[in-house]
């Protein structure tokens, strides 16, 4: 017989998450929103292609913020979008995955290489509780004048500071300071800006 992880918890799975307790992503509520996002991420590919600017109310609907001549190229792929604000000016190439189980934030002047993979969600490490289906998230934060070069991957909770560079194909597991280039697997700052 399975384990009720939640015998003392009135709280829905989605109130869980949201609060980034450890959750079972079977609400009903949670898939309602997945499959507004994925909506909503295919209506913003199909408009961009015809008029990048007339795709814009579409990115917005989609996204908590998003701020004053933001680029992001389709596809895009999120969980929610309803977690993620993009700063002003900042350009997002193709396929980003920002998977927004908790808040992604991007700042300002930001430049987003293509297949860059922003990862909120979190399992347990030991087995039961993952094959329970048990799963959490944390924050992931950018600074404003960020670089992330391409196929770079951002874990859970990490914070990169602003002026940062983030190498291409670079493993970000840990915060990153302010105004350093860092690359690598996992990535460490390599040069002071």
């Amino acid at each position: 017989m399975p384990t009720d992880h939640f015998a003392d918890d009135p709280r829905t799975n989605l109130e869980r998450m949201l609060a980034g307790d450890l959750y079972i992503a079977d609400d009903p509520e949670i898939a309602h929103r997945q499959r507004r996002a994925m909506r909503l991420a295919a209506r913003y590919q199909a408009a961009y292609l015809e008029d990048p600017a007339g795709a814009r109310p579409v990115l917005a609907e989609l996204l908590a913020s998003v701020g004053e001549d933001v680029d992001v190229r389709p596809p895009l792929y999120v969980d929610y979008g309803s977690n993620i604000t993009i700063g002003a000016r900042t350009f997002v190439n193709y396929h980003l995955t920002a998977l927004d189980v908790a808040r992604i934030t991007i700042g300002e002047d930001c430049q987003i290489g293509p297949n860059v993979q922003l990862l909120t969600p979190t399992h347990p490490v030991e087995p039961q509780p993952r094959r329970d289906k048990l799963e959490a998230a944390l924050p992931i934060a950018v600074g404003d004048n960020v670089w992330l070069g391409g196929g770079a991957i951002v874990c859970p909770g990490v914070t990169i500071g602003d002026n940062s560079v983030i190498g291409a194909g670079a493993v970000v597991t840990k915060d990153v300071p302010a105004n350093v280039v860092a690359v690598g697997n996992p990535a460490r700052p390599v040069r002071t800006l």
